[in-house]
C-alpha cells in the first residue's frame, strides 16, 4: 500500500493542475446537484418492529386524520376564573377558530368540549391536528402556527403554541466557525507558515464541501435525519484538517531532510498517507458498522458521516499533494525556505531537545506511577456513567425562550408534567362491534394503572374499527416513572380478547427507541473492540499492542460517558456549556460516540505506535523506540487533537441540545484519548512491556497479511532506485 500511495503522491504533484481542476469540477457539480435535488430532512426517529411504530403505521392506514403531527396551544388567562366568563370563552373560541383555519391544519379541539381546563379557570389547552407529519410541515406553516394568538396577547393573555410540530431541523450558524478559527490558529503555530496552514485548511474545506454537497444531493432520494448532516459536517471538518496536517507535516520534514518537492510529497503520501488511509478506513468501518444495530435512522447517520470521512481521505492523498506542489518550499517557515537542506539536527527532525522527547523520557522513567495515576483518574471520571439514562429529548430540554420551551413550561405550570408527554392507545379490531366492546375494558385497565392521571374519551375512525384514546401520565416524558407506566399499561392491556391494543405517541416512541439502542450498545461495543484488536494486529504484528490499544479505548469511552453524564444529565458545570436544563442523554449518543471515538483513537494509536515499531524493527531498544515514536509524533498529534477539539467544541455553542451534547462528548473524548491515553498511558505501558510488546507467534505472523502501514515495502523499493534528487 505504501508503494502505491508513493506513486499516487508523485503523480498528483506532477499533474497538480489536472487534479485541482478535477476536484473543482466535482465540487461545483455536486453543489449544483445539491441545490436542485436536495430533499427535506426528518426530525422524527422511527423504529421498525417496535409496538409504538406499528401503531403509528396502523393509524396512517386506518385513521389518517390522527396520524399527522399534533400541536398544543397553551393558554393562560390574566387572572383566575377568567376562562369561565363570557369574555374569556369568546377569547378562547376565537383562538380555537384561528388555529383551525391555519394552513396545513385539519382541525382544532375546543378546550371546553375536551374539558382541557384547570379547576381555577386560568389555564386551557387547545389541541391542533395537522394533516402531515412534523417533517412535512413547511416553514411557512410553522411560522403561522407560532404567531397564533397575537390579538389575545394584546388583551393580556399568554398564548404559547407548542407540540411536536415545532420539531425543526437544527440550524448551523456562525458559532461553530469559532472552532474552525481556533483550528486555523493551531495550524499556523504548528507550521510557522501561513501558506502551509492556509493550504491545509483549504484542502479540508474542499473535502467538506464535496462531502456535504454529495450528501445533500442524495437527500432527495434518501431520508436523512436532521442531525445526520451536522454529524457529517463535524467529522468531515475534523478529520479533513487532521489528515492533511499529517501529510503536510511529513512533507515538510522530508523537504528539510534534503529531498526534492516531488520525492518529498511522494514519501509523505507513502508513509503518513498510509496511516491516513488506515485511520480513515477504521472510522468508516466503525460508522458503517452502525448498520449492524438495525436501526434505520442510525444507519443513515453512520453512512452519511462515513461518506464525508471517505472524501476527506481521498482529498488528503490526491488534492493535498497537488496543493503542496503549487506551494513548493513556501510550506516551510520563511527562515528555512532558502537554506540548503542538510540532514542534521539543525534542520531535520532529529532534534531530540523538543517537548515530545522530554515528555517521553519522563513518562517512561516514571511509568508505574504514571499508569496508576492515569487509571485512577479515568476511573474516577467514569463513575457518573453508572447513572446514565437515555431518552429522546423533549421540549423541557430545549433552550429557554424558544417557543417549544415556553409552551412546555406553561403547560407544566398549569396542568403538570404529564400533559407534556401524552400517550396514545390504539384499539383496533375486525369489526366496529369488537372495537366498541374492547374500548371500555381498555379504558378501565389503564385508569387503574399506577402513574396514570387521566384517560381521554375515545376517538373513532370513519369505519368504527379503530379507536384512539389519549392517556395522560402523572410524570414527564423523560421521567423514569413514565417509562414504568408505559410498560405497565402494555402489560395490563395485553390480555384483551378479539382486539389489538397498541401504545404509541412521541413519549412511547422515545422510550422504545432508547431501549432498543441500550440493548444494542454492548453488542456494538464488542464488535468495535474486536475489530480494533484485529486491525491493529495486522498493522503492528503484535498481540499485546492491540490489546493495550483496545483497553485504552475502553478507558476513553468510560471516562467520556462519565463526564458527559455529569454535565448534561446531572447538571454539574452546565452553565459553562450553555445548558439550561439537565436531562437524560439523547439515546443514540453513546453508540455514535463509540463508533466515532474508535476511529479517532486508532488515528493517534497508528501515528504514534507505527513510528515506535519502525525504530524497533531497525534496531533500537524497545524503550528507545517508544521515546522516538513519542518524540517525533507528539507535536503533530497534539496539533491534530487540538484541532479536533476545537472543531467539535464549536458545536457546543449551538442551542440544539442533541448537537450540543454530541459536540461536547466528542471534544472531551478526543482530549482524553489523545493526551491521557495515547500520549501518557500508552508510552508508559509500552516501556513497561519492553520487548514483549512486539511478540507475535510465528504461525500467526505467517497467516496475517502484511498491510505495510509503516512503509517497509516502500523503503525496499526506494533502496533499489538511485539516491533521490537533492536540491
Amino acid at each position: 500500500m505504501a508503494t502505491l500511495l508513493y506513486r499516487l503522491g508523485r503523480a498528483s504533484l506532477r499533474r497538480r493542475r489536472l487534479v485541482a481542476v478535477v476536484w473543482l469540477v466535482v465540487l461545483v457539480g455536486l453543489g449544483l446537484a445539491a441545490a436542485t435535488l436536495k430533499g427535506p430532512t426528518a426530525s422524527n426517529f422511527t423504529m421498525p418492529g417496535t409496538e409504538s411504530q406499528k401503531a403509528i403505521d396502523l393509524l396512517a392506514d386506518r385513521f389518517p386524520a390522527a396520524s399527522g403531527a399534533t400541536g398544543t396551544i397553551a393558554v393562560k388567562a390574566p387572572q383566575d376564573g377568567a376562562l369561565t366568563t363570557p369574555a374569556g370563552q369568546a377569547v378562547v373560541g376565537q383562538l380555537t377558530q384561528e388555529a383551525a383555519t391555519l394552513p396545513g391544519v385539519v382541525g382544532a379541539v375546543d378546550p371546553y368540549q375536551a374539558r382541557a381546563l384547570t379547576p381555577d379557570g386560568r389555564y386551557a389547552l387547545i389541541q391542533v391536528q395537522f394533516a402531515g407529519r412534523a417533517d412535512d410541515v413547511t416553514a411557512e406553516q410553522r411560522d403561522a402556527y407560532e404567531k397564533v394568538g397575537a390579538q389575545a396577547e394584546a388583551q393580556g393573555w399568554q398564548v404559547a403554541p407548542g407540540g411536536e410540530v415545532l420539531n425543526a431541523e437544527p440550524e448551523v450558524g456562525s458559532t461553530e466557525a469559532i472552532g474552525v478559527l481556533v483550528a486555523a490558529v493551531v495550524l499556523i503555530i504548528t507550521f510557522g507558515s501561513l501558506v502551509a496552514a492556509g493550504m491545509t485548511m483549504l484542502n479540508a474545506l474542499i473535502g467538506v464541501g464535496v462531502g456535504m454537497a454529495g450528501l445533500f444531493a442524495l437527500s432527495g432520494a434518501v431520508e436523512l435525519t436532521s442531525t445526520a448532516p451536522i454529524l457529517a459536517l463535524m467529522l468531515g471538518l475534523a478529520v479533513g484538517i487532521d489528515y492533511s496536517l499529517f501529510i503536510t507535516s511529513r512533507h515538510r520534514q522530508n523537504l528539510l531532510d534534503g529531498l526534492s518537492p516531488e520525492e518529498a510529497v511522494g514519501r509523505a503520501v507513502g508513509t503518513a498517507g498510509s496511516a491516513v488511509v488506515f485511520a480513515g478506513a477504521t472510522v468508516v468501518v466503525a460508522l458503517a458498522g452502525l448498520a449492524v444495530v438495525g436501526i434505520p435512522f442510525l444507519t443513515v447517520m453512520g453512512l452519511a458521516a462515513a461518506g464525508t470521512v471517505t472524501v476527506a481521505v481521498l482529498v488528503a492523498i490526491t488534492l493535498a499533494p497537488a496543493l503542496l506542489g503549487f506551494a513548493g518550499r513556501k510550506v516551510l517557515p520563511r527562515k528555512l525556505r532558502n537554506r540548503e537542506a542538510v540532514a542534521d539536527p539543525g534542520t531535520g527532525s532529529e532534534d531530540r531537545s523538543g517537548f515530545g522527547f522530554r515528555w517521553a523520557h519522563w513518562v517512561t522513567r516514571f511509568r508505574i506511577p504514571v499508569i496508576l495515576v492515569g487509571l485512577l483518574g479515568l476511573g474516577l471520571l467514569a463513575i457518573p456513567a453508572q447513572d446514565m439514562r437515555l431518552a429522546l429529548p423533549d421540549a423541557s430540554a430545549a433552550a429557554e425562550g424558544t417557543p417549544a420551551r415556553v409552551s412546555n413550561d406553561l403547560i407544566q405550570e398549569g396542568f403538570g408534567p404529564g400533559f407534556t408527554g401524552r400517550l396514545a392507545v390504539v384499539v383496533t379490531a375486525d369489526s366496529p362491534q369488537a372495537t366498541q366492546a374492547a374500548v371500555p375494558q381498555v379504558t378501565a385497565l389503564i385508569q387503574k394503572t399506577d402513574g396514570v392521571l387521566a384517560v381521554a374519551p375515545p376517538q373513532l375512525d370513519p369505519s368504527g374499527r379503530t379507536a384512539l384514546l389519549g392517556v395522560i401520565p402523572k410524570t414527564g416524558p423523560t421521567d423514569e416513572a413514565t417509562e414504568t407506566v408505559v410498560h405497565d399499561i402494555r402489560e395490563q392491556v395485553g390480555g384483551i380478547q378479539n382486539a389489538e391494543v397498541l401504545l404509541t405517541g412521541v413519549t412511547a416512541i422515545g422510550i422504545d427507541v432508547s431501549e432498543k439502542l441500550s440493548d444494542a450498545l454492548p453488542v456494538y461495543l464488542l464488535l468495535v473492540v474486536g475489530l480494533s484488536v484485529l486491525l491493529l494486529m495486522l498493522v503492528f504484528r503484535s498481540i499485546l499492542v492491540p490489546v493495550k490499544a483496545a483497553l485504552g479505548f475502553l478507558l476513553t469511552v468510560a471516562a467520556t460517558f462519565g463526564i458527559t453524564v455529569a454535565v448534561f444529565q446531572q447538571g454539574h458545570l452546565a452553565d459553562l456549556v450553555g445548558l439550561d436544563t439537565p436531562a437524560p442523554l439523547v439515546s443514540f449518543l453513546p453508540i455514535l460516540l463509540i463508533g466515532i471515538l474508535f476511529g479517532l483513537a486508532m488515528d493517534y494509536e497508528v501515528f504514534l505506535v507505527s513510528r515506535m515499531r519502525e525504530d524497533y524493527v531497525h534496531g533500537d531498544t524497545a524503550r528507545q523506540a517508544t521515546i522516538n515514536g513519542m518524540g517525533h509524533g507528539a507535536r503533530v498529534v497534539t496539533a491534530a487533537a487540538l484541532i479536533m477539539i476545537s472543531v467539535f467544541g464549536g458545536f457546543v455553542f449551538l442551542e440544539d441540545p442533541i448537537i450540543k451534547s454530541m459536540g461536547f462528548a466528542l471534544a472531551i473524548g478526543v482530549a482524553i484519548d489523545a493526551f491521557v491515553v495515547r500520549m501518557t498511558i500508552v508510552p508508559a505501558v509500552m516501556s513497561l512491556l519492553n520487548n514483549a510488546a512486539w511478540w507475535l507467534p510465528r504461525w500467526l505472523n505467517r497467516i496475517l497479511p502484511n498491510v505495510d502501514v509503516e512503509g517497509e515495502g516502500l523503503r525496499a523499493h526506494l533502496a533499489e532506485r538511485e539516491p533521490a534528487e537533492v536540491r
